[in-house]
């Protein structure tokens, strides 16, 4: 056996900073003193991002199997002015289920210190308080469990493990509401509303009133299985089919089973769930514009459904894509989107959306309007094309009235599209419901708590599902009419720190990690893949565009003074010395935002690591 003195996990460490913030969560306080003898995992993250939310799902299997050795810290470094807010953090751990301590970090303090560069980033702390590895983005569970693994082997032999339960207090229930965080709803023939009462784990089907309880559809644990009793994960939007649809496939309404990364079907007279779309795997993959059957398919926290181009349109959230369903023929597909997090109109196969959550069809089906949450933007779809209607790009929100391409919004969930042309907005993070109309942005109500849905009844009203109040709520009669009234509003830009980087040559490095025991493989062709773009375009003179190699010369512009660097890259692997090697795809992608100054570096380092999960 190694000695573990020897250990590179025992050389050139860097002594973590002690933990400080505004407060916390889930415990009475922690400091790395009381955790002194524990593996620490840090979990820098915000509660509107779809990737920390994935995260979030992949370390509750290793929480639970080191529970005696490992404690989970998640640091709440936020983006949206919204999230700064203490109750709706305390909410946000309540709604996604969040059972390990959350320091509340408002400032970015902890973020700066950790060095973090991105939503979310791991850090794990050994348990003589000093730093050992720091990885971004999602899908490190296998090699945090290695990592683990032999923290735990070297420090027992060490005798500077201390096993026993973490130091922290069970999270606290929420209030015994009917519907608890519901995300999306629909209207349905007889006047009753469908509701995904998120948190609930189940739908909900409620009276004309919006209020009474007619029926329960789901057990309330998380879980996958079909039938009259089915389970469900975070469910969130509803699409009713047509009725010539919903005759040949079996079902009524497709259900976007989020969490369960699945599309779910529902016959509305018997209750019973199929699972329709998805093999509950999360997307981990390449981009193809191909047909594929539908339960073979990888999908990634679908969000929204909504019927269009005569076929169920997903808002693919967790990819950054729209997606198609066809429930008659059975088959999936991508329908728009590249993958890359950011905001670029175009032809459908060459856009750039950010976490898309929700989609609503203009009554004639001419055209599909989508909240583009991450952008704050509202976005929609005509004859192929993709155009923008308000919104500006991954840091810039507010709540700002008037023409349209200067409005802010800020995380929007759920649209509804009108008769008229016009297009209602839950404008989540804002609380409010705003207007697109004639090229403006009014505020129609505000004072709500996270609106994440808009439903239009038979009868004319509308319905606004108030995630954050646990209950679906009605508009005043003459709302809308007295909607023209401005609001001045307050504009804000998520202040993340930029890196600083000088104009002209600059070197992007990125450094590529396999995961242990496996290798670059080079069966198929090129192994490493690097696609690198800027917003705004002008800021990279040269090194835009795709190449094999993961070391790029880029040239940026003296007259941007900042912008965001959006890099992709991913990487294949095989098993070393394996029978039967398994093949492994790695892929990750930064939004680096940037300032341009002649102090600035000439060297823009990432580090890619190697996943162990096969493909």
């Amino acid at each position: 056996m190694t000695d573990p003195a020897q250990s590179p996990l025992l050389k050139a460490r860097v002594r973590a900073p002690e933990l400080r913030g505004r407060g916390w969560l889930n415990t009475d306080g922690l400091t790395l003193s009381d955790l002194r003898g524990k593996i620490v995992l840090l979990d820098f993250w915000t509660f509107c991002c779809i990737n920390c939310l994935h995260v979030l799902d992949e370390l509750r299997p290793l929480e639970e199997r080191f529970a005696d050795v490992l404690v989970t810290i998640g640091v709440h470094s936020p983006k949206f002015e919204h999230e700064k807010d203490a109750a709706a953090l305390a909410a946000a751990v309540e709604r996604y289920g969040v059972d390990h301590p959350v320091l509340d970090d408002p400032e970015m303090d902890m973020w700066q210190q950790y060095a973090a560069k991105a939503w979310p980033t791991l850090t794990v702390i050994d348990p003589e308080g000093y730093v050992v590895a720091t990885m971004a983005g999602e899908g490190h569970a296998e090699g945090l469990a290695r990592l683990v693994e032999e923290l735990v082997r070297v420090h027992e032999a060490r005798g500077t493990l201390r096993r026993g339960d973490a130091p922290h207090s069970a999270p606290k229930s929420g209030d015994a509401t009917v519907l608890r965080f519901p995300g999306k709803a629909l209207a349905l023939a007889d006047g009753h509303f469908l509701v995904a009462d998120s948190t609930h784990q189940s739908l909900v089907e409620l009276d004309a009133d919006n209020e009474t309880l007619i029926r329960r559809i789901g057990t309330g644990q998380r879980g996958r299985k079909d039938g009259t009793d089915p389970e469900f994960s975070e469910p969130g939007g509803l699409c009713l089919l047509p009725p010539h649809v919903a005759g040949v496939a079996g079902y009524d309404v497709v259900i976007a089973d989020t969490v369960n990364h699945l599309l779910r079907g529902l016959n509305l007279s018997t209750g019973e769930v199929t699972t329709v779309a998805g093999s509950g795997r999360q997307w981990r993959g390449t981009v193809d514009f191909d047909a594929h059957d539908s339960l073979a398919v990888d999908l990634s926290s679908p969000w929204d459904v909504a019927w269009y181009d005569d076929r169920v349109v997903i808002a693919m959230a967790g990819i950054h894509q729209l997606w198609w369903f066809n429930p008659v023929q059975r088959t999936a597909g991508v329908y728009a989107g590249t993958t890359v997090e950011a905001l670029r109109d175009g032809l459908l196969h060459e856009v750039w959306m950010a976490q898309p959550s929700g989609l609503s069809t203009t009554p004639d089906g001419a055209r599909l309007w989508i909240a583009d949450s991450e952008s704050s933007a509202v976005r929609w779809i005509e004859d192929g094309r993709m155009s923008t209607a308000a919104g500006q790009g991954l840091f810039d929100f507010g709540h700002v009235d008037g023409p349209a391409d200067q409005a802010l919004l800020q995380h929007p969930l759920g649209l509804l599209a009108l008769a008229d042309g016009s297009v209602l907005v839950a404008d989540t993070y804002n609380g409010a419901v705003r207007k697109i109309a004639d090229g403006a942005v009014t505020t129609v109500v505000d004072g709500l708590k996270e609106p994440s849905d808009l439903v239009l009844t038979a009868t004319g009203d509308i319905v606004v599902v108030e995630s954050g109040a646990h209950r679906l709520v009605r508009l005043a009669p003459g709302t809308l009419a007295a909607a023209g009234v401005d609001v001045a509003g307050v504009r804000h830009r998520t202040e993340r720190p930029s890196t600083m980087l000088a104009p002209g040559e600059v070197e992007l490095d990125l450094i590529f990690e396999p995961a242990p025991g496996q290798k670059l493989d080079e069966s198929f062709g090129p192994s490493t893949r690097l696609e690198v773009s800027a917003s705004p375009p002008e800021l990279l003179l040269e090194g835009a565009g795709v190449t094999q190699s993961l070391r790029r010369r880029l040239v940026l512009s003296p007259d941007v003074t900042e912008g965001v660097l959006q890099v992709v890259a991913q990487a294949a692997t095989c098993d070393i010395d394996a029978e039967f090697p398994a093949c492994h795809l790695t892929r990750q992608d930064w939004g680096v935002p940037i300032r341009v100054a002649g102090d600035g570096a000439t060297r823009l380092p990432l580090v890619l690591r190697g996943l162990d999960q096969a493909t």
